[in-house]
């Protein structure tokens, strides 16, 4: 007798990076595979960050429980840094942190809806979002992340598609997989249409660090009663280099902290300690280091941007930004998927296919490109014609 599966999760498709992982041919090769598959840094933490975990690693308390929102410390470090990035005042108490940004917006999803309740979500779309969706019931009403020959979605397309069982607006920016970052105009438009109809607005800000432009991204926090609609989640992943360590973070209004407790408290009980105070040391130590790497990823952006002007090219760059090339491939009619497995075996390029962010999206491919440096982008240019 053997176990019955959960439809649900049946249905999921496997991780998509896993996947593509499985696509690198084996054996010799005369040339450095490009992988371009999944947003990670080239890069190792700060050498000083390194230091203090290992100094933490040493201290008998630091494998004990923390409190299930995060030390109270790093909720006050990173509410102030929140504070000064936006221009506006952000409270320790509005500050949850996880064990990850996916984790974030797992525990934001199963606070506002259940299993039959909708929620808008632009396609293409982060996989991760749509993987835990679908894993809780939760229909998936899509609109296009392109609008109108811009880069970012429209906010009447969400306001079409509420009704009494639409729960959230979800929206990544600077985007996953696009790249796209929206204006900050755009997200007051979408924040409207939330706090009209009643429900969240869920904002994946995981890249906000990589904009080009130190403005604050948006004005929703200076809203007299943001806490009613705005639900803001952040990965300390990649501007600290700091992926397999697992951290992340929501800021939220009273209500939705109480519920989320609960669930955080059933997933992982608290965030990794650890981590969470190598978190704390790289807020108040590591300003000069991240400018310094911010600035390598702009280099590498448009390093990236200049190859796809080199004569002869036939894929169509069609958004970047923050860690991600999206990309039109000149196979119309072939499916993504086997466009990329063929990249991967006979070109030595590593990339996601558009099928795995969506509906619609064959004729597209995704390009991470913070773990390649600027000098190799030629390069990819030059193993794209060769796969033409």
């Amino acid at each position: 007798m053997s176990i019955e599966i959960s439809p649900l999760v049946e249905r999921v498709e496997f991780p998509p990076i896993a996947e593509a992982m499985s696509w690198i041919k084996k054996g010799p090769s005369n040339r450095e595979l490009l992988n371009m598959c999944q947003a990670v840094p080239s890069y190792p933490p700060a050498p000083t960050l390194q230091a203090e975990i290992a100094r933490l690693a040493g201290l008998p308390e630091i494998g004990g429980y923390t409190d299930i929102y995060g030390v109270a410390p790093l909720r006050e470090a990173y509410a102030k840094h929140v504070s000064v990035d936006y221009g506006t005042r952000i409270a320790a108490s509005e500050v949850a942190i996880t064990t990850g940004c996916n984790q974030a917006f797992a525990a934001a999803i199963m606070a506002v809806a259940k299993a039959g309740d909708n929620v808008i979500l632009p396609t293409p779309y982060y996989f991760n979002h749509q993987m835990w969706l679908t894993m809780m019931g939760i229909e998936i009403r899509p609109i296009p992340a392109f609008s109108n020959g811009t880069t970012h979605p429209d906010s009447m397309d969400a306001a079409a598609l509420v009704d009494e069982r639409t729960k959230a607006i979800i929206l990544c920016t600077p985007n996953n997989p696009t790249g796209a970052i929206y204006p900050a105009a755009v997200l007051e438009q979408f924040f409207t249409v939330a706090q009209v109809a009643g429900i969240a607005l869920v904002l994946d800000e995981t890249y906000k660090d990589f904009r080009p432009d130190p403005v604050p991204p948006h004005g929703l926090f200076n809203k007299p009663d943001w806490q009613g609609t705005l639900i803001q989640l952040y990965s300390f992943s990649k501007i600290y280099a700091l992926a397999g360590y697992r951290l992340g973070a929501m800021i939220a209004g009273p209500e939705i902290m109480y519920q989320v407790a609960k669930i955080l408290d059933c997933m992982t009980i608290c965030p990794p300690h650890i981590t969470q105070r190598a978190v704390q040391f790289g807020l108040t130590a590591l300003d000069d280091w991240k400018t310094e790497k911010k600035a390598v990823m702009r280099e590498r952006l448009a390093a990236l941007r200049s190859a796809f002007e080199t004569p002869g090219l036939k894929y169509e760059l069609v958004s970047s930004g923050a860690y991600f090339a999206y990309v039109k491939h000149p196979f119309m009619g072939e499916l993504s998927k086997s466009v990329a497995k063929r990249l991967a075996s006979e070109n030595d390029v590593l990339c996601l296919p558009g099928s795995m962010f969506g509906p619609e999206q064959e004729n597209y491919m995704r390009f991470a490109f913070a773990n390649v440096e600027a000098h190799r982008m030629a390069g990819l240019a030059e193993r794209l014609i060769e796969s033409q």
